[in-house]
């Protein structure tokens, strides 16, 4: 292990103990990690913990800090004040918007189980808060827990009760907002942003961080996926109150709770159709992995208007290492992609980033032979919810492992290479298309 050396505006390490109380060692500075890359977390490279972001501890891990008298990277398992008290890893799962630039650095102990399906960031302590190595991306405050007091959530869920009594997709979103949380369903029962339509039980990808199914049982999903398909009344019915009551409303079909609603496009197109049959009004548009050309062919002549294509990488390898497909290939995902573009869809491409792997010359060069192939009109920067090491031996086995040149450079450069790419993190409706957004900071 090697770390780039410390300064004086470095921020303070912080640990937890087996309580879970978390603390900093004033002696050590906080350490991120990218790939094999180990560096002292600078306060000019961090931002204040952003709202809504929370502290987890990393189990079965032992921290790796940097020690700011002897200057060098160490192995930290027990307090240095109290060798009996063991010290775990602290990371910040930031709020959304948000793209971490560093993971924290740790070590794994002997037997160490595969972390839970979050996205683990780099924080520290410095000028009397938490501070966390993250970018913001998106300012857009759609997901903002402090916008969605519990209270008005029920409101609008006993007045979607009264317009949708018997639905069976209004009763499933009643379940992901009041006992899973999901800001998209709290969304959808206060009448505003982006409402979900979730309706694909199945999926033709193996996504080694799927929240929904995972079904070795090693990692617990974060979310239940629907059991059911809706029917297109029953989710034209969701879409078309929606629309009527949100400004600049968005309805979505691929969602954390199912599969690949490309599988389900027999019930989705004829929805779109009797959406469009009642209104013009709206944003219909798919989050999906892009496998089934001809099935989205259908959506597209329907009158869906826009997507939003997933992929960790634009190597072929390193994609299909990630999504495992099932019936498809690469090469499929971009023949959708050309169909949306020439259909006039507005494309973007939700990439799940990981420090030490996206941050590399391979990818970005990768990326941008993507770009200028298909001149898609968005990334959306996603952080990428799994394990960083596990993810660093799943890429490694198909791809050289490279040296990082930073995240932050690296959404500079693509940036500079394409001007007129709109950056962000959420969807956005028809009215915002032509916004290209704040560069990140």
């Amino acid at each position: 292990m090697d770390a780039k050396r410390s300064s004086r505006d470095d921020l303070a390490a912080l640990v937890a103990d087996p309580g879970g109380r978390i603390f900093d060692l004033p002696e050590y500075a906080a350490v991120g990690m990218a790939g094999g890359v180990f560096a002292p977390l600078e306060l000019a490279e961090t931002i204040p913990l952003p709202q809504g972001s929370e502290l987890f501890v990393l189990p079965d891990r032992v921290p790796l800090l940097y020690h700011r008298e002897r200057k060098r990277l160490e192995a930290v398992p027990t307090h240095p004040e109290a060798p009996d008290t063991p010290l775990v890893p602290v990371a910040a799962f930031n709020s959304p918007g948000v793209v971490a630039t560093w993971a924290p650095a740790y070590r794994e102990r002997e037997g160490a189980r595969t972390l839970p399906l979050f996205c683990y960031g780099a924080v520290g302590w410095g000028g009397g808060r938490f501070r966390a190595a993250a970018v913001r991306v998106d300012w857009e405050p759609r997901q903002d827990l402090r916008r969605m007091p519990l209270a008005a959530v029920r409101a609008g869920v006993r007045r979607l009760r009264r317009i949708l009594p018997r639905n069976r997709l209004r009763q499933h979103l009643e379940t992901c907002a009041l006992l899973y949380g999901c800001p998209a369903g709290k969304n959808f029962f206060l009448g505003r942003y982006e409402a979900p339509l979730p309706t694909a039980v199945s999926c033709n990808a193996r996504c080694l961080g799927c929240l929904s199914y995972q079904p070795e049982g090693e990692i617990p999903c974060t979310q239940e996926r629907i059991r059911f398909t809706p029917r297109p009344e029953e989710i034209a019915a969701v879409a078309l109150a929606h629309i009527e009551r949100a400004p600049r409303p968005i309805v979505s079909f691929g969602q954390g709770c199912e599969g690949e609603p490309l599988t389900a496009a027999r019930v989705i197109a004829p929805a779109i159709r009797r959406i469009r049959e009642k209104t013009t009004r709206g944003t219909i548009h798919l989050n999906t992995n892009a496998s089934l050309p001809r099935a989205l062919a259908s959506l597209c002549a329907a009158g869906l208007d826009s997507i939003r294509v997933s992929a960790n990488s634009l190597r072929p390898a390193c994609y299909e290492a990630y999504f495992r497909p099932r019936g498809y290939r690469f090469r499929d995902v971009l023949q959708s992609i050309d169909l949306a573009l020439t259909r006039g869809l507005y494309v973007a491409i939700n990439y799940l980033n990981a420090p030490g792997f996206t941050d590399t010359d391979s990818e970005f060069k990768a990326l941008c032979r993507f770009l200028r192939r298909h001149p898609v009109q968005m990334i959306q920067w996603r952080n990428l919810n799994y394990d960083p090491l596990r993810y660093r031996e799943a890429m490694a086995a198909v791809a050289r492992p490279e040296i990082p040149f930073g995240m932050r450079a690296l959404l500079a450069a693509v940036r500079r290479e394409f001007p007129e790419l709109k950056f962000g993190y959420f969807n956005p409706p028809r009215e915002k298309w032509r916004e290209r957004g704040p560069d990140p900071r």
